[in-house]
């Protein structure tokens, strides 16, 4: 999960909250509507423009980038190998990145119907209704957003044993 993403759409919620505590300072903001799609397009723009600046510092450092399947290999050297070629280099950093385990319908009779939290970052528009499945801080995170930004939000946490 983008966590730059994570956190504009956090501070999104945040100021839906202060709009909905305007009232309460004296402020009169009536007709104050939010724009899903404005928040989605200009969320994208600052990450992509973030991750230029980013990428663009890495090779300015003279650090070179390798995207790929990698794995060490059995040379005496520090070395890897990344779809076919060898990389040798006294430092060698490996970012793994990650990807969620999405069960299947047989496992979970209707998981192919949900998304996981990287699928949330690209919703084209604000849900009606949401439902959350678990208990990390990135779903109560998100289950918090929506909810603020006006889907009306379940959390579902799964417990394989009563307490």
């Amino acid at each position: 999960t983008c966590s730059l993403c994570g956190q504009v759409m956090w501070n999104t919620a945040v100021h839906a909250e202060f709009v909905h505590d305007h009232a309460d300072y004296g402020f009169e903001t009536p007709g104050v509507k939010f724009n899903w799609r404005t928040i989605k397009d200009k969320r994208d723009a600052y990450v992509r423009r973030l991750n230029d600046i980013y990428e663009n510092n890495v090779k300015k450092a003279h650090i070179d980038i390798i995207r790929g399947y990698g794995k060490f290999t059995a040379d005496p050297e520090p070395t890897i190998e990344v779809e076919g070629k060898k990389y040798t280099a006294p430092h060698i950093l490996i970012a793994t990145g990650g990807r969620p385990a999405v069960p299947s319908d047989s496992e979970i009779p209707g998981a192919s119907l949900g998304m996981t939290s990287d699928g949330f970052f690209d919703l084209e528009e604000l849900p009606r209704r949401s439902v959350i499945v678990g208990a990390g801080y990135i779903a109560v995170e998100i289950v918090g957003i929506l909810s603020t930004l006006g889907s009306k939000s379940s959390l579902l946490i799964r417990q394989d044993k009563v307490v």
